[in-house]
């Protein structure tokens, strides 16, 4: 079985593929996104941290950034739309399925590149807050 880190972001790249399809949803791209693949919404692991040990469980804490990249002259919307559809599907249930203890949206910035076609890169990143056994990180505590 994954561990519980790894499902939550399943879920979420399921929820935000349904929220923005037919937008591609790329988990961690190794290489940049082309002119031709643009729209996309990129999602990357900024960290994982532990906030606190209780017994036998582990409080964890799972930063995840989504990066809208658009290009030409309505990239600005495109870029905001798509974020505004992500942010619903990320908030819709913040509890993933019972996965998570809480999601929550901790910053958004924008980013242009007047260099590549007038690339737009819209950032928003997200905590989510998520429990698991001490001796299993495949189990929820």
């Amino acid at each position: 079985m994954n561990s519980v880190r790894e499902r939550v972001l399943r879920e979420i790249v399921t929820r935000l593929a349904s929220a923005i399809a037919p937008t591609p949803v790329l988990r961690m791209p190794a290489v940049p996104v082309t002119r031709e693949a643009s729209p996309a919404l990129l999602l990357f692991v900024d960290g994982d941290s532990i906030t606190a040990h209780a017994n036998h469980l582990v409080d964890r804490l799972l930063i995840v950034r989504l990066a809208v990249v658009a290009r030409g002259a309505d990239a600005f919307d495109v870029a905001d739309q798509a974020l505004v559809a992500a942010h619903a599907a990320m908030l819709a249930d913040p509890n993933l399925g019972g996965l998570a203890i809480a999601v929550r949206e901790i910053d958004c910035e924008w980013e242009f590149d007047d260099a590549d076609a007038g690339a737009v890169l819209l950032p928003a990143r997200y905590e989510i807050r998520y429990r698991t056994l001490a001796s299993d990180l495949t189990q929820t505590g």
